[in-house]
């Protein structure tokens, strides 16, 4: 079984991708209202113009020019620091500084938060408020029970739940 490239030429290039088809021997046949099942053979042999442009088994086509065409414009941003070296980061160390050149002309310094640094947190803080000692005991569930079995529970909507699935009778 041959298998065929399928290709989608562009709509400005259609008709002359068309006329290219017919003229070859067999017929390069059609597999949908777009698109054309092209032999490996003739595919490698076909003018490139044809292609440009155009969608190649569901990828668009890259011509040779195109790849050594630049991606940006020659007046486009500099991108600073492809050239470099890539630095590992070290854990505890600070970033380097970053350049006053990597940032337009226009750029406007962020203003400084108004929250303390990560330094001055707490490593086992959790947010909640450590002068009531009421508060860790009600979160564990041990303020509301079961008055039939003494459960704890975390809420009333959970004590609730418990009463009338495990003491139906109550």
């Amino acid at each position: 079984m041959t298998k065929f490239i399928r290709v989608q030429p562009d709509s400005g290039t259609r008709v002359d991708f068309a006329a290219w088809a017919v003229a070859q021997t067999p017929k390069v046949r059609t597999v949908s209202p777009q698109e054309f099942a092209v032999p490996p053979g003739l595919f490698a042999d076909m003018p490139e113009a044809l292609l440009i442009g155009s969608t190649v088994d569901g990828h668009r086509y890259v011509s040779s020019d195109e790849d050594q065409q630049p991606t940006e414009p020659a007046d486009g941003p500099e991108l600073l620091g492809v050239d470099q070296p890539e630095r590992e980061g070290i854990p505890g160390e600070p970033l380097p500084e970053v350049p006053d050149e990597a940032y337009p002309s226009d750029a406007k310094p962020l203003e400084a938060p108004d929250f303390a640094p990560l330094e001055d947190a707490l490593a086992d803080d959790d947010g909640s408020d450590s002068s009531d000692p009421d508060a860790d005991t009600a979160s564990k569930g041990d303020g509301i029970t079961c008055d039939l079995c003494d459960r704890p529970f975390k809420s009333e909507r959970g004590r609730d739940t418990h009463r009338r699935q495990a003491h139906p009778e109550a």
